[in-house]
C-alpha cells in the first residue's frame, strides 16, 4: 500500500465557500483523513496550491491548515506538471478565463457552479474540454445532501408511486447592511458583477429536478428586486440591481410538475432553509438538508374544508421520520472524492461541464422568461 500526492490548483479559495466548504472541509478533511483509498488499496493524497490575490490572505489560509504551496501567479501554477487538476471557485465573472488557461495547460478540470456568466461561455469550455480530452466535473453539492439522498432512496424504491408533483422553498432574510451586516457579499446584488438569485440559485434547481425527477421541459418565472438599496462591507449605500427572489414554475418530461420559490427576502418558518416536498399518488415526502419525513396514503388524515369550526388535526404529527442509516458525509468532500477517483481510475462522474451548461441555460431562461412574461421551452444542449 502507498500514497500518491496530486498536485490541486485551487483558484479562489479565499472567498467564502472555497474556504469553509472546498479547503477546510474537503481537501483538508481528505488529507486528515490520510487520503482517498483507491481500489487497489493505495491512497491518494490532495497536494493543493492555493491561488488568489490577496497575498496575506493566501499567506494566513496556508499557514493556519499546513498548506505548503501557494501563489497569487495562476500562470506559474498551470506550468507546473505536478498539478494535475484545477479548482475554480472564484466569482463567476472570472471564471470562464481561469478555465480556458487551465485546459489550455491540460489540466483536468473542477469548478464552481456557474461556469460562466453566459450559456455560450458555458458551452465553449464544455466544447473546449471535450475537444482536449480531459476529465471535467462541476461541483453539484445539494445532490449530496442527506436529505436529498434519502429522498433518493424514496424514489429509488418506488415509495411515491406516480409522481405528481414538487414544491421547493429555499432562502431567508439576507440583512440590508444598514442596522445589521449582511450575511452575503455585495456583488451578489449586482447584475453587471454576475449576481442575482437566479444565476446563483437556477442551476442547483436544474441539477436537482433533472437527477431526481425528470429532465426539465419548459419555465415560466417571475423575478424581482423586493430590496432595491444595501449597504456594502465598507458601509457605502448602493443600488440593488440584480434579483433577490424568483417565483418559478417547471414542465418535466414525464408531466411533473415543480413550483421553486427563490427569495433572499423571506423570514423562515419552516423545518429548514431549503426544503423539497414530493406529493405521489402513494405518498408525499418533505425533505430539508438532513433530514426527510414521509406520509404513506394509509398514514394520510382526512380533513374537511369547514372554516366555521375549530381545526383539531395535528397535520405536523402524521409524518414519519426516514433513518439515516448510514453515515452522512459532507456533501462538497463526498463529490470531490468522486473526482479525484474519477480523475485518477477513471470511476463514474457524470456531472461535467455540459452539465453545468445546463444550469446556465436554465438561468438565462428564467432572465428571459420574467423580462418576457412568458412560458419558455427548454432546448436540449450537446457540444
Amino acid at each position: 500500500m502507498t500514497t500518491k500526492k496530486i498536485g490541486i490548483i485551487m483558484n479562489g479559495v479565499t472567498g467564502r465557500m472555497g474556504t469553509r466548504q472546498h479547503l477546510i472541509r474537503s481537501i483538508v478533511a481528505i488529507r486528515e483523513q490520510g487520503g482517498v483509498q483507491l481500489d487497489n488499496g493505495d491512497y491518494l493524497m490532495p497536494d493543493p496550491i492555493l491561488v488568489g490575490r490577496n497575498e496575506n490572505k493566501l499567506k494566513a489560509l496556508a499557514n493556519e491548515h499546513s498548506i505548503e504551496r501557494w501563489t497569487t501567479n495562476l500562470e506559474e501554477a498551470l506550468a507546473d506538471e505536478s498539478n494535475i487538476i484545477y479548482f475554480d471557485s472564484q466569482t463567476t465573472s472570472r471564471r470562464e478565463k481561469a478555465i480556458q488557461q487551465a485546459i489550455e495547460a491540460n489540466k483536468h478540470i473542477y469548478c464552481e457552479k456557474p461556469t460562466s456568466t453566459s450559456l455560450e461561455g458555458s458551452l465553449r469550455l464544455a466544447k473546449l474540454a471535450k475537444d482536449a480530452g480531459i476529465k471535467n466535473g462541476v461541483v453539484q453539492d445539494k445532490l449530496f445532501l442527506p436529505g436529498v439522498m434519502k429522498l433518493k432512496r424514496l424514489i429509488d424504491a418506488g415509495f411515491f408511486g406516480e409522481i405528481l408533483s414538487v414544491r421547493m422553498e429555499f432562502g431567508y432574510w439576507v440583512f440590508e447592511g444598514d442596522w445589521q451586516e449582511c450575511q452575503r457579499p455585495s456583488w451578489n446584488y449586482k447584475k453587471e458583477e454576475g449576481g442575482g438569485i437566479i444565476v446563483d440559485m437556477f442551476p442547483h434547481w436544474r441539477y436537482v429536478l433533472d437527477h431526481l425527477f425528470g429532465s426539465v421541459q419548459a419555465l415560466s418565472t417571475v423575478a424581482t428586486t423586493h430590496i432595491t438599496k444595501r449597504v456594502d462591507e465598507d458601509g457605502n449605500t448602493y443600488e440593488a440591481t440584480a434579483d433577490d427572489a424568483a417565483y418559478a414554475t417547471f414542465e418535466l418530461e414525464n408531466g411533473v410538475i415543480a413550483s421553486v420559490n427563490s427569495s433572499w427576502a423571506v423570514r423562515v418558518d419552516r423545518d429548514d432553509l431549503l426544503t423539497i416536498q414530493i406529493d405521489g399518488t402513494e405518498a408525499s415526502a418533505v425533505a430539508g438538508l438532513r433530514d426527510c419525513k414521509t406520509q404513506h396514503r394509509v398514514n394520510t388524515p382526512k380533513p374537511v374544508w369547514n372554516p366555521d369550526l375549530q381545526n383539531t388535526i395535528d397535520f405536523q404529527d402524521q409524518w414519519d421520520e426516514v433513518p439515516d442509516n448510514q453515515l452522512f458525509e459532507n456533501a462538497f468532500k463526498i463529490q470531490w472524492e468522486m473526482f479525484l477517483k474519477h480523475v485518477v481510475q477513471d470511476d463514474a462522474f457524470p456531472w461535467d461541464l455540459l452539465e453545468g451548461a445546463k444550469g446556465t441555460q436554465l438561468a438565462d431562461l428564467g432572465l428571459q422568461s420574467s423580462q418576457e412574461r412568458r412560458w419558455l421551452d427548454v432546448p436540449s444542449l450537446d457540444v
